[in-house]
């Protein structure tokens, strides 16, 4: 039963990436054909690639303006007005921490089937070399049979034979049949340097492809450490670790957007190569290859004749035919000329070798194996490779776009920290809840004034209390604060006094001098006043 022939048909998006415009350096339109030699092709590809620096410099366009806005237009911001800006912040880092997450899952997608489509590609080569080695292998050995072990074997038989001529003829014919069979085997093409051509360029592509893999897992992993590095320098307020995503979100656009370019020419060249892949190999292999063997092993169709059949129909049958001649020489030679049997019983030996040889050949020669790895290939390459490129310069696009806005949000965050620490500076030094005014405060020559327990116990008794003696004329009384801190113990640790009036909050009381408090007399009431009374 015949086997039905696959067909290759490129994907729609191939087609819609090779008709993209092509243009050169002074921007005249070319063929979009595939030629990679050609220079104006090359420099078609490097003006796509100029798609990358043109979203580069339109991110560094918008992040120039948003500073610019942020500079002439700031304003000292009052409570009301700061909570609309940390909304709008919140919701900035929301959308594109999960713009940022769904290209990473995109990217991730994008890198696994280029990478698939690369492993399908460098498999088939490398199966395809395999069957060309095994080609050359077969081809080389048979010849060596042939012109090495035939031909000592027919030398001693013609000395052997030389009083017959009748054997001697036989012998005649079976050089001919020898000569019909190198002749032959010469005229099959040497594939040898297609062999080690394939072998060099499934090496080259693997070891970019690693380092092309590897290099996008590397940007997507930055971009997630990115994304919660973002989140925790927001919440903590850490100028350090702002600075430092800053750092790396301006690292990861330039090689976002500069990954989108070399992906959208890449993705349009295998394109260009994917529309008319046959024409391309054909051109590249007519210094190697015939262009019927070309077709034969690109197309694989029932109604090309394979170009090898002749040659080996006739070296089949001239290897057929000396082994009946080998056959003849051992029924009736041997038994006048036993010293020939050595010499027939080998060459018989190298034909069976050979004619087996010929059938691996024969079966390496059909089309249908070369064929199928060929088809795996481009299956390799252009469903796979290319849907995995397009993925790819989709997140480039998406990582480009978010870390531009993440970028303009990380600005944002960098000046209200630096108006809340404005507006820490610029506490009143005279406030008295202030730690750095209770420090400046406190003056070594109030350390007369006694506090409440000391005083108490100093009289004896509660009802001989007496106000306590006042300074000089020309020293400043003591603040409020001061002295009601000094009242409860001498030390400025705690809040000692309530904070009736003054719009603060309560106060922190010691164990001790909530005691004392709750201890009061009336007398000690009417001398200090109600302002201690609960």
């Amino acid at each position: 039963m015949a086997t039905a022939r696959l067909d290759y048909v490129a994907p729609w998006w191939t087609y819609w990436l090779h008709n993209f415009p092509h243009f050169n350096f002074f921007f005249q339109s070319i063929d979009n054909t595939f030629k990679p030699e050609e220079a104006s092709y090359q420099q078609s590809l490097v003006c796509l690639a100029c798609v990358g620096a043109v979203g580069l410099g339109l991110s560094l366009l918008v992040l120039a303006v948003c500073l610019v806005c942020m500079c002439c237009c700031r304003r000292d911001i009052d409570e009301e007005t700061k909570r609309p800006d940390a909304c709008c912040l919140t919701w900035t880092a929301i959308i594109t921490g999960l713009m940022i997450c769904s290209a990473v899952g995109v990217g991730f997608y994008g890198n696994s089937e280029t990478n698939d489509g690369v492993y399908q590609l460098t498999y088939s080569l490398y199966n395809a070399n395999h069957t060309l080695g095994g080609i050359n292998n077969l081809v080389a050995g048979s010849l060596g049979n042939v012109q090495t072990g035939l031909k000592q074997h027919l030398e001693r038989l013609d000395e052997i034979f030389a009083t017959r001529m009748d054997y001697l003829q036989a012998l005649r014919f079976m050089q001919l049949m020898v000569n019909n069979v190198i002749r032959e085997m010469t005229t099959l093409p040497d594939i040898n340097k297609a062999n080690v051509d394939l072998a060099t360029f499934a090496d080259q592509t693997a070891l970019v492809e690693y380092y092309r893999w590897l290099t996008y897992l590397l940007l997507l992993i930055l971009d997630l450490v990115i994304c919660l590095a973002m989140c925790l320098g927001i919440a903590k307020q850490s100028r350090w670790l702002i600075v430092t995503i800053m750092a790396f979100v301006v690292l990861s656009m330039i090689l976002s957007w500069a990954s989108l370019g070399a992906g959208t020419a890449t993705a349009v060249a295998t394109s260009d190569f994917c529309v008319s892949p046959d024409k391309f190999i054909v051109n590249q292999t007519k210094d190697v290859l015939t262009a019927d063997v070309a077709h034969y092993y690109l197309f694989c169709s029932p109604n090309l004749p394979n170009p090898f059949q002749q040659s080996l129909t006739v070296c089949q049958r001239s290897l057929t035919t000396m082994q009946i001649q080998i056959q003849g020489l051992l029924q009736f030679s041997v038994p006048v000329f036993p010293t020939a049997e050595r010499d027939l019983l080998g060459i018989q030996r190298l034909l069976n070798s050979t004619e087996f040889s010929l059938h691996q050949l024969t079966a390496l020669l059909d089309c249908r194996g070369l064929h199928k790895d060929y088809l795996d290939a481009l299956m390799g390459v252009c469903y796979d490779g290319v849907e995995g490129l397009l993925y790819l310069s989709l997140f480039s696009l998406l990582a480009g776009c978010a870390l531009s806005a993440m970028l303009c949000a990380i600005f944002r965050v960098w000046t209200l920290m630096g108006s809340r620490d404005k507006e820490y500076d610029d506490i009143d030094e005279e406030d008295p809840f202030n730690p750095q005014s209770r420090r400046i405060s406190y003056n070594p020559r109030r350390s007369n004034i006694h506090s409440f327990c000391s005083y108490t116990s100093s009289i004896g008794s509660q009802g001989s209390l007496q106000p306590p003696p006042q300074s000089a004329s020309n020293v400043m009384p003591p603040p409020e604060y001061m002295n009601q801190s000094m009242l409860f113990g001498g030390s400025p640790r705690y809040e000692n006094a309530p904070l009736i009036g003054r719009g603060s909050p309560p106060p922190s009381y010691s164990p001790s001098m909530r005691t004392t408090y709750l201890s009061m007399t009336d007398a000690q009431v009417r001398h200090f006043g109600t302002e201690f009374q609960v």
